[in-house]
């Protein structure tokens, strides 16, 4: 089994920070790519922030210069700083890993349970 679990998330004033984190455990062979999706109420999931195993990063419009994306491969966890954040970024914050399990050699994603950040003006 594996399981992606996040933590850091809570309510934070108009231009505050926060910084989330996301821990992949279990029988993890190798991780590919992590990243962080989000969903506020009525609209779909997006990607927000993607990091390769390489260190590649890529960002939506939205969060570039304020959000920050970073993983240690070593403890299979990936980091979401998040800094002047505003009121729509107010959303439920989703982890995501595309791994590969032990003796289960193709690529799948996987996601965690989801974190909430609410942002108040």
């Amino acid at each position: 089994q594996v399981q992606l679990v996040e933590s850091g998330g809570g309510l934070v004033q108009a231009g505050g920070s926060l910084r989330l984190s996301c821990a992949a455990s279990g029988s993890i062979f190798s991780i590919n790519t992590m990243g962080w999706y989000r969903q506020a109420p009525g609209k779909q999931r997006e990607l927000v922030a993607g990091i390769t195993s390489g260190g590649s990063t890529n960002y939506a419009d939205s969060v570039k210069g304020r959000f920050t994306i970073s993983r240690d491969n070593a403890k299979n966890t990936v980091y979401l700083q998040m800094n002047s954040l505003k009121p729509e970024d107010t959303a439920l914050y989703y982890c995501n890993a595309d791994l590969s399990r032990v003796g289960v050699r193709t690529l799948n994603p996987y996601w965690g349970q989801g974190t909430q950040v609410t942002v108040s003006s």
